[in-house]
């Protein structure tokens, strides 16, 4: 059984992982708006990933005996200055995750919770992927500049993005 600061913790990390979903989804919308499908496909993927994390700690919790309490969600952004804008933000959302879940890891390992330590290690893993891989859409994009033949390359090589 985990004790009810670990799980008012990991409860608030359904929200945030909701809330991420969202601000993809959101993302999505905006490039969908602006005929960039590929980056939109990319980013409904990342919508429904962040989805099955949530997911994750909904059922941990519950693994743990606890209680799962969903809260509300912000209202994200609708639109961007430029799709570079959109996936700095993207990453920087990434970003605070990652110090989030480090958070939890502290938490977990003051609190003496070796369980919950050890089912967070698949997220502090998971985050590595998810900063790098958004930061090397961010990279490619500052390359590219203002040659929409590199962007229209870049959208159709994420339009091939699928879920796992």
């Amino acid at each position: 059984m985990t004790n009810k600061k670990m799980i008012s913790a990991l409860n608030g990390q359904i929200k945030e992982e909701l809330y991420s979903s969202y601000l993809y989804l959101a993302m999505s919308a905006y490039f969908e708006s602006e005929n960039l499908t590929g980056f939109a496909n990319w980013m409904r993927v990342q919508a429904q990933e962040e989805i099955s994390h949530a997911m994750k700690f909904y059922h941990y919790i519950f693994e743990r005996e606890g209680d799962v309490e969903l809260q509300a969600l912000e209202k994200p952004p609708k639109s961007w200055k430029s799709t570079l804008d959109a996936m700095q933000d993207a990453y920087k959302h990434e970003q605070k995750i990652s110090q989030m879940i480090d958070k939890l890891v502290d938490l977990a390992v003051k609190e003496k919770d070796h369980a919950t330590s050890a089912f967070l290690q698949w997220f502090v893993n998971e985050q590595v992927e998810e900063e790098a891989s958004v930061n090397a859409i961010v990279q490619q994009l500052k390359l590219i500049g203002d040659q929409r033949g590199g962007l229209f390359m870049l959208n159709r090589e994420l339009g091939s993005r699928s879920a796992d």
